[in-house]
């Protein structure tokens, strides 16, 4: 056997044990039912951090004060505006006008040295809230109107600690087309939702644009200070309330959408720059690490079923197709051709070189910016 054909055929292998034994990663659900009907709900406040957030508040902040509980339980939102020179407050207010569920509008003070921006005005808005259960959303999701009921009816009837969901990102442009639906396969196979859901997996995680988290939950962990740093936040709170001993559940919905737009490929780039070498832990060691799997595992198959011969290309081809057929679920819930599958490798090229991007950053001491603020892991 051939050197090619022995990567090939190991690649394969890797293939084989991350469709069939990796938690299902590929699949594109579960996905939450409607509340049922005549439930009675407990109240939930919700709060939203926001900073420059003019474009998008408006929609974020007008669905979510006209959302709808069963039984008629009180939802109250709490938007922590920190910092903004955009008028985003004033916009929020005046899109809640008129709205069931009355919105209270905080001017977030100076950050500690040590708290990222975004979570000391989530530690804010949390201290302002007084109902067992709190939704943790982003300024730039909108919110169908039962979203709210449907996380509670979860909660409530798994007794869950935390429920979290994958939001339906925006898709519109090409380069989102090539490449949001791959984020969210990767962000599958980082946290498999599946291991996540279960109580016998050591993976934690979140999606951070919808945590519905108990107030118990959050208080035996230590708060919002245990990750006061954090760049990936949402997977950091999912770990704590699994690691203390909390029941949590990840999934998808189409119920809550991304307005955030990612219009050319250089503002994915940036996007996966700033917190992917973060994901590495900052080590150089993980990060040739993750290179030399990437290549295996998402380069060579192909590139054996084009240019290899006989055993070579007959487990790169293999290898290929389950690659591509694991892609297919994430593409279709984006409404897309699954021929999208066959470019997985090129769009995990992208991915991988972003990452070596991210890490080239770091090494230079280019800070992450972010509404034109430094971010660094541990404080910004």
């Amino acid at each position: 056997m051939t050197l090619l054909a022995a990567l090939t055929l190991l690649a394969l292998l890797i293939w084989c044990g991350m469709i069939f034994c990796h938690g299902r990663f590929w699949q594109a659900g579960p996905i939450l039912p409607p509340a049922p009907m005549g439930l009675r709900l407990p109240a939930v406040d919700i709060v939203v951090p926001a900073r420059d957030e003019a474009e998008s508040i408006a929609a974020a902040i007008g669905s979510l004060t006209r959302q709808v509980m069963p039984g008629g339980a009180a939802i109250r939102v709490f938007l922590v505006d920190d910092g903004s020179s955009d008028g985003t407050a004033a916009i929020a207010r005046t899109a809640a006008d008129g709205a069931p569920n009355p919105l209270t509008v905080i001017t977030g003070t100076d950050k500690p040295a040590d708290w990222s921006g975004k979570l000391w005005a989530v530690r804010q808005g949390v201290a302002a809230t007084s109902a067992d259960l709190i939704l943790l959303t982003d300024a730039d999701i909108a919110h169908d109107p039962d979203h709210l009921a449907r996380l509670v009816a979860k909660a409530e009837a798994g007794r869950y600690d935390m429920v979290s969901e994958m939001v339906l990102l925006n898709c519109d442009s090409f380069a989102e087309r090539a490449l949001v639906p791959a984020f969210v396969y990767f962000f599958q196979l980082l946290y498999p939702f599946a291991k996540v859901d279960d109580p016998a997996s050591r993976v934690g995680g979140a999606a951070g644009g919808t945590v519905l988290i108990r107030r118990s939950a959050l208080d035996r962990i230590g708060g919002i200070e245990v990750m006061r740093g954090a760049l990936i936040d949402d997977v950091t709170l999912g770990r704590a309330v699994k690691k203390s001993g909390g029941r949590t559940w990840l999934g998808h919905t189409k119920r809550a959408r991304s307005i955030r737009l990612y219009p050319h490929f250089s503002d994915i780039w940036a996007m996966v720059a700033r917190s992917a070498y973060v994901q590495l832990g900052f080590s150089p060691l993980n990060l040739l690490g993750t290179i030399v799997g990437m290549l295996l595992v998402w380069l060579l198959p192909p590139a054996g079923a084009i240019f290899g011969h006989g055993a070579a290309r007959a487990f790169g081809l293999i290898a290929w197709v389950l690659m591509a057929g694991s892609y297919v679920p994430s593409i279709r819930r984006y409404g897309l051709s699954p021929l999208w599958g066959i470019f997985l490798p090129l769009i995990a090229l992208f991915y991988m070189a972003a990452t070596v991007g991210s890490a080239v950053n770091h090494m230079r001491g280019r800070s992450v910016m972010w509404k034109n603020r430094v971010y660094v892991e541990g404080g910004s």
